[in-house]
């Protein structure tokens, strides 16, 4: 990602402030945006869009006549993802909504849900009520999300997520009470000596045994791994900001 000033961050296809936006852009969005199976997906749903940056992304990642909804309960994280979507190449083809998850209620149902949702489940809130909206399930349970998913997704649809690993282990046991089943998987590591910090996962509602793969962010140093460039070319700008 290029910051050409506070908050302003410029990808091939498109540029997205989040100034205002309650959750920043970072790491997790876009490996989530880059790696759910978007093959064959014409209507998607973007769950707690934030800045809008993963609409975005699968706006640039789908048919020219795809319809995407993007929705945030924060009146701020609204606007600001109207206005990223207002100046980007997709105006017509992405629609944010300001309304939480559990009442909305869209005349279709989705090829694909996808969602970088609030994952501390049982830690200490942070000082500023935004940011512990963003961060921690006080407005978004887990249980609310998948109902959600199971309510929203068509039978062959797909709901990918990311969450920290201990969360993901969780969710995907409490995804087959939903009859959601996780069929895709991708454990991130920041090196690979470290703890597996996130879990991006793909559910399903077939009964399936997930194709489980590993992404390691630095192979050396501070310079990204060959597999997170490739996975995330088609987004950033040059290749010259690879660390």
């Amino acid at each position: 990602m290029t910051s050409l000033e506070k908050n302003f961050f410029r990808f091939k296809q498109f540029v997205v402030h989040d100034d205002r936006a309650t959750h920043k852009i970072g790491t997790d969005a876009v490996l989530l945006g880059a790696w759910v199976n978007a093959t064959g997906v014409h209507t998607a749903l973007d769950i707690g869009t934030g800045s809008g940056v993963i609409a975005l992304m699968l706006a640039q990642r789908t048919p020219s006549l795809a319809k995407i909804d993007a929705v945030d309960v924060e009146q701020t994280n609204f606007l600001q993802a109207s206005q990223n979507i207002a100046r980007s190449p997709w105006p017509q083809k992405i629609t944010a909504h300001p309304v939480a998850i559990q009442e909305f209620f869209p005349q279709q149902k989705y090829d694909l849900l996808i969602s970088n949702p609030p994952y501390f489940v049982n830690s200490l809130l942070p000082p500023k009520v935004e940011r512990s909206k963003a961060r921690h399930t006080t407005s978004l349970s887990h249980y609310d999300l998948l109902k959600a998913a199971e309510r929203l997704l068509i039978p062959s649809g797909r709901f990918g997520v990311i969450l920290p690993a201990a969360e993901g282990d969780q969710f995907q046991v409490m995804a087959k009470k939903f009859r959601l089943y996780c069929s895709r998987r991708l454990a991130f590591f920041s090196r690979m000596q470290k703890p597996q910090e996130r879990w991006l996962l793909e559910f399903t509602f077939t009964p399936a045994d997930p194709f489980t793969e590993t992404l390691v962010l630095y192979h050396e140093g501070n310079k990204w791994s060959d597999e997170y460039k490739t996975l995330t070319d088609d987004f950033y700008l040059l290749k010259a900001d690879f660390q």
